[in-house]
Order: structure tokens, then C-alpha cells, then sequence
């Protein structure tokens, strides 16, 4: 579905031809499929990133940096359906948010805590217990997105301090490392237990690598597994213009899914995807020139997407209030691209794919469009709104957060 590109306008009427003259309707001024509306429930100071939820109703959501020193923002239901805003703590920046059970966990860039809540899903106390400590953070693909298991594990990702690995990141000629030494403390996904304070790498496993950076990743309940969304690398024409026109910069690599098990590696730095010719490409920092396939194994994707979008958030669906198609599928909220320029920049909108006994089943349509408030987005600072975390509220509804102008989104089916 790469013709989505093109521009907004293109892509909604594509979608539309697609899904057989499908009906939107503008709610909060976001465009949604027929039936569903939209309202924007809640606006808080800071910019959240992820968000989770309650069985109770109570959001929690992270702020990228804390805002009068607090990082967590508590966001109560009221009768007329918008939210205002309770408790605020932590006093840390961060991405991570994540509920389960009676326990509210979040992250640093540089840790992990949790909070006990009671039976109404309020938090008992706003001094945190430390779970993970010592985590690194070289101000590049710093945040620490987690998910928890049903098993009292917690998954940590552990972005790359870097591009490519190459000896000078970012640097026109610089060859890649190899092996890659950041995929010792980084590059990957670790587990830890939610049980044990205060805990280090050493005592956390290894559980991915070759994942270049994730910030979105859910834990499916119906295959008991992991599945991330992985952030693909940049500059490919400004690194090796001799091998990549601006036209290929802008199309590789894919944006990747992956369903992560114990001990997969996903292949970054040594290669990339290549979503048109749906191989696994060697990277040109080791040896790749555009059309070398990988000879090596690695985690092959469940799913691709155009590249440079910046998955933020993703959530399996498994709420009754959608209707049957959208059941266990997965969302997924792109965070928009940076660095597609001189073409203009892609994403900025929340992206549905069916799911049946844990693999894609269908093509991935959008399903959210209109955060960005225009058609063509030359620079992220011309969108007005970037979706970032999703959750699902108690009621089923889909819950998406915005952090340019800190709004909390609500989208409901109402036939």
C-alpha cells in the first residue's frame, strides 16, 4: 500500500476505492471510518507519550519531560465523559507507562518503577519502588517503552545510541562496527521481573536484539507473546548518494512488526527491509549496495509499513465495543516521519491491521487520519497534533494521545 504516499488527500480516497466506497466522518476534526466518532477528552500540560488504563476508567499517562516537576499525569472520569486532571508525580521524564493488575509501572529514560493501586485503580502512594536501575542513556533513542506479561515479567526496550553503528555515527563513509559493541547494552529488548527491587542488566535477560529502536510494543494475550514495531534507520542518501537516490531515502527501509520470542535477532545494523522487494537487505555500512540481500538469517517481519513513519504506540485490540473485524487486530499510531525531506514528510495518523491466530490477515488500512491538520507536512513542526500512545479504556473505546498540544483523544463506535 505504498501508494498512501502520495498525499493525504490521495490516501483517503485510495482507502475509500478499497474498503468499497467506505464513509468517513470528521470528529475532533480527525477523518474515521462510519460509525465511529471522536472527541478529545482531556488536554494536559507537557506532552504525553504512552497512556494506560484502568479496569476503574482512571487514566495514567507519561510525559516526555516532567512538567513542574512531575512526569505522570492522573486523569479522572467525569459524567460528561471528559477527563480532569488528579494526581501528578514522578518526578522523571520518560515514554513507559503500563497497568496490569493492581500495579502501575513506568519508566525513566534510565529505570523502571511501579506503584501499588487499590480497588478503584487509584495509586496508594506516589513514592515509587525502583524495579531496574542503571539503564543507558546517551541522548539517542533514549526512551524506555515497557509491556508486562502475564508471568510478572516486565520488556524494556533498549534503544541503539545510534544510526547505523558506524565508527562516526552519522558519518558520510565511516564503516559499520562488527560485531556492533552497542548490541552489548542496547539495540534490543530486555526482561526483567516485576517482583524484584532495584534490579541491573545482569540481572535482566536478553530477551531480542538487532532492534534498533522500539517505542511501540504490546504483549498479545491470545498468543502470550511479544510483538514491537521497529523504528528503521535513516540517511541512506546522505551516507551513500552514489547507492541511493533521495527517491529510495525516502522509501527504505520499511517501517518493521516483528512477534518477538526468546532470543531472536532482528538484524540491525547489518541490514535493513526492504518493503517493495520484501527482502532483507545487507546495509551498506557492511558491504550491502542497494540490492545485496542478506546471506545471513534473521528474525524475518510479520508485517511492513513505508518507511520513516516512527511507530509510537501499538495495542491489540481486544475490547467488544468495535465491531468484529477489529477484534485482536492491531493498531498502530505513527508518530511521523522527519526525514523524508525534499519530499514532503508521511504519517501523523493511527493505522489498523486485521490479526488471526497472531499474524496479520489482511491488509493494514488507516483508521485515524487528520492529527496533523494538513495535507502536505513539509516539517514535523507543521503538524499541529502527532498520535503517539494508544490504550483501550474500560468501555472499549480506543484512547490516543498528542504530545504537541498535550490532547488525550477518545474514539468510539457509536452505529
Amino acid at each position: 500500500m505504498y501508494t498512501l504516499l502520495s498525499s493525504k488527500k490521495i490516501a483517503i480516497l485510495a482507502l475509500a476505492v478499497v474498503a468499497n466506497c467506505l464513509a468517513f466522518s470528521q470528529n475532533a476534526n480527525l477523518m474515521l471510518p462510519r460509525g465511529f466518532t471522536a472527541q478529545v477528552i482531556a488536554k494536559v500540560e507537557g506532552k504525553p507519550r504512552h497512556i494506560a488504563v484502568t479496569e476503574s476508567g482512571i487514566i495514567y499517562t507519561k510525559l516526555l519531560r516532567a512538567t513542574n516537576g512531575k512526569g505522570i499525569v492522573q486523569l479522572l472520569p467525569q459524567a460528561n465523559g471528559t477527563y480532569t486532571v488528579g494526581k501528578q508525580f514522578g518526578n522523571y521524564d520518560g515514554t513507559g507507562i503500563f497497568v496490569k493488575g493492581n500495579t502501575l509501572f513506568a519508566s525513566s529514560n534510565e529505570a523502571v518503577f511501579s506503584y501499588p493501586l487499590n480497588t478503584a485503580g487509584d495509586v496508594q502512594t506516589t513514592e515509587a519502588t525502583t524495579l531496574v536501575t542503571g539503564l543507558v542513556n546517551k541522548r539517542q533513542h533514549e526512551s524506555k517503552s515497557i509491556v508486562v506479561d502475564g508471568n510478572n515479567n516486565i520488556y524494556v526496550n533498549i534503544g541503539a545510541y545510534s544510526n547505523a553503528c558506524q565508527e562516526q555515527d552519522r558519518t558520510k563513509g565511516s564503516k559499520g562496527m562488527n560485531p556492533c559493541p552497542i548490541l552489548n547494552d542496547a539495540g534490543g529488548i530486555w526482561k526483567f521481573s516485576t517482583q524484584q527491587q532495584n534490579q541491573s542488566y545482569a540481572q535482566g535477560t536478553r530477551y531480542a536484539t538487532g532492534l534498533r529502536n522500539v517505542v511501540g510494543l504490546d504483549w498479545n494475550t491470545k498468543t502470550n507473546k511479544l510483538y514491537v514495531m521497529q523504528h528503521g534507520r535513516d540517511q541512506l542518501h546522505d551516507l551513500y548518494p552514489d547507492l541511493y537516490t533521495q527517491q529510495a531515502n525516502a522509501d527504505l527501509p520499511a517501517e518493521t512488526m516483528y512477534e518477538i520470542e526468546a532470543g531472536d535477532d532482528c538484524g540491525w545494523p547489518y541490514t535493513y527491509f526492504d518493503g517493495a522487494r520484501k527482502q532483507i537487505m545487507l546495509a551498506p555500512e557492511y558491504g550491502g549496495n542497494g540490492t545485496t540481500v542478506a546471506t545471513q538469517k534473521f528474525k524475518e517481519p510479520i508485517a511492513h509499513f513505508p518507511a520513516h513513519m516512527a511507530p509510537n504506540g501499538l495495542l491489540f485490540y481486544t475490547g467488544n465495543q468495535f465491531p468484529a473485524k477489529y477484534k485482536n487486530g492491531a493498531f498502530i499510531a505513527f508518530h511521523g516521519s522527519w526525514n523524508r525531506a525534499p519530499l514532503p514528510q508521511e504519517g501523523y495518523y493511527v493505522v489498523f491491521i486485521p490479526f488471526k491466530n497472531g499474524k496479520p490477515s489482511g491488509e493494514w488500512e488507516v483508521f485515524a487520519d487528520g492529527f496533523a491538520e494538513k495535507q502536505v507536512i513539509n516539517s514535523p513542526r507543521n503538524a499541529a497534533h502527532r498520535p503517539c500512545g494508544l490504550a483501550q479504556d474500560a468501555d472499549g473505546s480506543l484512547l490516543v494521545t498528542d504530545d504537541v498540544q498535550g490532547f488525550i483523544y477518545k474514539i468510539s463506535f457509536k452505529p
